[in-house]
């Protein structure tokens, strides 16, 4: 018997992230390759022609796993039944925005859809929010989806992996399938900390593999950093393939069972692992169960040098935290 099909919202989804993800949900990356999706495309009024057209190309794909495509600017029927919510979606920082103003602006658009999705979604509902800065936007939302539990809600790091990954396979002359359990960890933004010491490259610790402990402490860390920026400059537009990869990625480590010993990076609601501030949305090495449990990874080891980067990271996030109280978008 078919399974019945799965209702899966993506926000923004006439832009170019939506654009680079759609068609890998619908050929069945995100939930696997029998099981059926119903797919609710949210975008704001201005951009509902583009969206339009990117339905029009998604019917022409006919994907045998779409059983239907609801294309809206209404939070309410976005979201109505959604089982898996990826909030792509948001306002990025331009020339001459303060911290205060990114904030402020895209809590217009994460408190709202905080509320839709506590009021219309499935009983079972996932949120990943890739839109930046999304650790503080996934906290927004959170904050204000009342009866959704906390450790439903997911902000994306793994992109950061994703690179620190290719960087470390690059230096140490392997093929990235080698390089594993890197964490990373607070935020996503240049104060993140790509952690080298617990990754292992071919089963090995990093540090073993590669001997340029300077390049570790210094080179790899920047790049991973400021990766993002640096695709900026070179193309003109920020990530879009890439972070759509690192979405899927993401809900795909969420929804099957981790190797044992091993872990991938996503930020979640922290409960003071690691001395991390409870409540703060805050990127950690996390492990599933593959039942849709999942578990900040215990026991690792930081010496200073992480630790002092760690704290980096923690401050800024409890920055964006006083901000956003501040402006009133989370109590």
């Amino acid at each position: 018997m078919a399974k019945p099909p799965v209702h899966v919202t993506v926000t923004g989804a006439g832009g170019q992230i939506g654009y680079s993800i759609l068609f890998r949900i619908a050929s069945g990356q995100l939930l696997g390759e029998d099981q059926p999706i119903v797919l609710r495309l949210l975008e704001i009024e201005p951009a509902m022609k583009v969206l339009e057209g990117v339905v029009m190309e998604l019917d022409d794909c006919a994907f045998p796993l779409v059983h239907h495509i609801v294309a809206t600017s209404d939070l309410k029927t976005a979201f109505d039944g959604a089982s898996w919510a990826l909030l792509v979606g948001s306002v990025p920082r331009k020339a001459g925005m303060e911290r205060g103003d990114l904030l402020n602006v895209n809590g217009g658009i994460f408190k709202p859809q905080g509320r839709a999705i506590a009021e219309n979604a499935a009983s079972d509902v996932r949120v990943l929010v890739v839109g930046n800065p999304c650790n503080t936007n996934c906290l927004i939302a959170r904050s204000n989806a009342v009866g959704v539990p906390p450790e439903r809600w997911f902000a994306m790091t793994r992109l950061d992996e994703n690179r620190a990954k290719a960087q470390l396979a690059a230096k140490a002359g392997v093929q990235v399938g080698e390089v594993t359990n890197v964490g990373i960890w607070g935020n996503h933004s240049a104060t993140q900390f790509p952690d080298f010491a617990n990754a292992r490259i071919g089963g090995k610790p990093a540090t073993e593999a590669i001997t340029d402990h300077d390049w570790l402490r210094g080179d790899f860390l920047t790049t991973v950093q400021k990766r993002g920026a640096a695709i900026i400059e070179a193309r003109g537009a920020s990530s879009a393939a890439s972070a759509a990869a690192a979405a899927i990625d993401t809900v795909v480590s969420l929804r099957t069972a981790t190797p044992l010993g091993s872990w991938f990076s996503v930020a979640v609601s922290s409960t003071g692992q690691y001395g991390a501030p409870e409540g703060l949305q805050f990127g950690f090495p996390v492990a599933s169960d593959g039942k849709g449990g999942w578990s900040v990874v215990e026991g690792l080891e930081h010496d200073s040098f992480a630790q002092d980067r760690i704290k980096v990271t923690t401050d800024e996030l409890l920055a964006e935290r006083h901000d956003v109280k501040e402006l009133g978008l989370i109590s």
